[in-house]
């Protein structure tokens, strides 16, 4: 199953090029990814993305599909297609890596953490 989003484009999201800047996407996906996970002790070790096409539109929305790709010890790979209309914008591809509060350290998924990743898991 794949968790659905809608994200705002802020008019300020737009570079001197007229263009949606590159950083922005990773801050799509990150908002996407705290509505389907809210809270989870995490630190991003990787992140990816692929550039389909420009959003070059301020004060609209775009739709967010996300998914867990593989789920591992202390860490789990989500996978994102960014769209408009139909229109494939980007994939975004990023590794979460589950820490303690204290030391940062990473730490083993807890088993709720597992049930929901797995409602949530998509293999290829």
């Amino acid at each position: 199953m794949r968790h659905l989003s809608k994200q705002y484009v802020r008019w300020d999201d737009l570079d001197a090029i007229g263009h949606v800047n590159n950083a922005k996407y990773l801050t799509y996906a990150q908002e996407a990814r705290f509505a389907m996970l809210g809270i989870f002790n995490m630190v991003i070790g990787r992140a990816e993305v692929d550039f389909k096409a420009p959003i070059n539109e301020g004060n609209s929305y775009v739709d967010i599909a996300i998914w867990v790709d593989s789920i591992g010890t202390s860490s789990f790979t989500l996978k994102y297609e960014i769209s408009n209309d139909g229109k494939l914008l980007a994939r975004v591809k990023t590794v979460q890596v589950t820490v303690t509060e204290d030391t940062l350290s990473s730490k083993p998924l807890t088993d709720s953490q597992r049930q929901i990743l797995h409602t949530y898991l998509e293999t290829e």
